[in-house]
């Protein structure tokens, strides 16, 4: 990691640009061999989900997230780490989150925005309620005892 190198972490409401977040990482870097990008979006589930409405703390969100990704860039030779999360209502098809993940090389890259999508999963703040398309009220979604896992093969043995 080098020294200026501070992950960038935004909670948003609105819509993001995937390929303006990767160009600024590039940019002006020499020592950028490798840029991984993860999108996640809104699914319909089979068109039965109209939107999402994520919630969150603001503030303790934003904190969680940087600490998370702050132990990314110490774990792995990042040149530069972005993850924008987005809050509101979102429907199918549109942006929920984005991690982007700078290295001189691959594997470090790979790594590193698989084990911050694996604690954004499992640990940051966000709350999400379903609105269904057929009008009935919606569920909120409980945590996924699979994305437990995933984040636990992180942990230091």
């Amino acid at each position: 990691m080098t020294a200026q190198a501070v992950p960038t972490v935004r909670i948003q409401a609105e819509d993001f640009d995937v390929t303006a977040e990767i160009a600024r990482l590039a940019q002006g870097r020499g020592d950028v061999g490798a840029i991984v990008t993860f999108s996640g979006l809104c699914r319909d589930e089979a068109g039965a989900l109209a939107a999402l409405e994520l919630e969150h703390y603001p503030g303790m969100a934003e904190a969680e997230i940087t600490r998370i990704a702050t132990e990314a860039m110490q774990r792995w030779p990042l040149t530069g780490l972005t993850a924008i999360h987005r809050h509101g209502r979102i429907k199918p098809g549109e942006n929920i989150v984005l991690v982007v993940a700078a290295s001189s090389h691959r594997q470090a890259a790979f790594e590193a925005a698989d084990f911050l999508m694996d604690y954004l999963k499992s640990r940051a703040p966000f709350w999400k309620k379903e609105h269904h398309a057929d009008g009935s009220a919606g569920d909120w979604v409980d945590a996924k005892e699979t994305d437990e896992v995933a984040a636990r093969r992180w942990k230091p043995s």
